[in-house]
């Protein structure tokens, strides 16, 4: 073998930053981490390009790993890869810098409040109230810190008591509005489950943003420790 057949194999991040370096694509990641799969009509909406156009950023999307396509019927659906996809872009939306977006309806108003306090990150729960989840459990002894976070016997027994199978080891997720930690991961998306099926926190329609019902304001307090500002923005229970 000379020197001119031996080759090494290194990450090209160039090419996978190129798949982000554009504000369409970049949008589509964003929007997919409600979890959800779109189709190419819904994402060209949400970005407000054409048919034609949105589908050509989804092929290039798929073509480098980031996103996933499914078929159903005749419609093609796509959804971002896998967990550590969203991850991934969540952390770079927190390291991001900051662009100003004008706001020019009350609905939209409601609707950044709503990102900011509670939204679906990918399987689990960001936003404020995901952080002061976080905080509360680490105040309440839950969650160890310095090998961390782990959860306590404490934190096992509590999160055990509602239903939860929970492991010890825990991840996190660098939250892009608070720019601070909150629980991702297994249990976090076990937990947001627990929540959505207890109507602790419903789905805004056509949104990434959940709200947080009366019951489930108390059942947070009761059960995890967490002060919900009263100010935040709940929903009535329909039940």
């Amino acid at each position: 073998m000379t020197h001119t057949d031996a080759f090494s194999v290194e990450p090209d991040l160039a090419s996978l930053a190129a798949l982000l370096a554009d504000r369409t694509r970049a949008a589509f990641c964003l929007a997919l981490l409600d979890g959800r799969a779109w189709t190419a009509t819904e994402l060209a909406r949400l970005a407000g390009v054409a048919p034609s156009t949105a589908t050509s950023h989804l092929h290039r999307l798929v073509a480098g790993g980031l996103l996933t396509e499914e078929r159903r019927g005749r419609h093609r659906h796509v959804r971002l890869a896998d967990p550590g996809i969203a991850e991934m872009i969540e952390a770079l939306a927190a390291r991001a810098p900051r662009h100003r977006v004008a706001i020019r309806s009350l609905t939209a108003a409601r609707r950044h409040r709503g990102m900011s306090f509670a939204r679906v990150c990918y399987d689990h729960l960001g936003g404020s109230l995901a952080v002061s989840l976080t905080d509360a459990m680490t105040e309440q002894g839950l969650l160890d810190w310095e090998y961390g976070p782990m959860l306590t016997p404490s934190g096992t027994a509590r999160l055990t008591a509602l239903g939860l199978t929970p492991a010890p080891h825990l991840r996190t997720c660098l939250d892009w509005t608070e720019q601070r930690l909150h629980l991702a991961g297994a249990l976090a998306a076990d937990l947001y489950a627990h929540a959505l099926a207890e109507s602790w926190l419903v789905p805004a329609e056509g949104a990434r943003v959940v709200r947080l019902t009366d019951r489930g304001r108390e059942a947070f307090r009761r059960h995890l420790g967490v002060t919900v500002p009263t100010e935040a923005a709940t929903t009535k229970d329909s039940g």
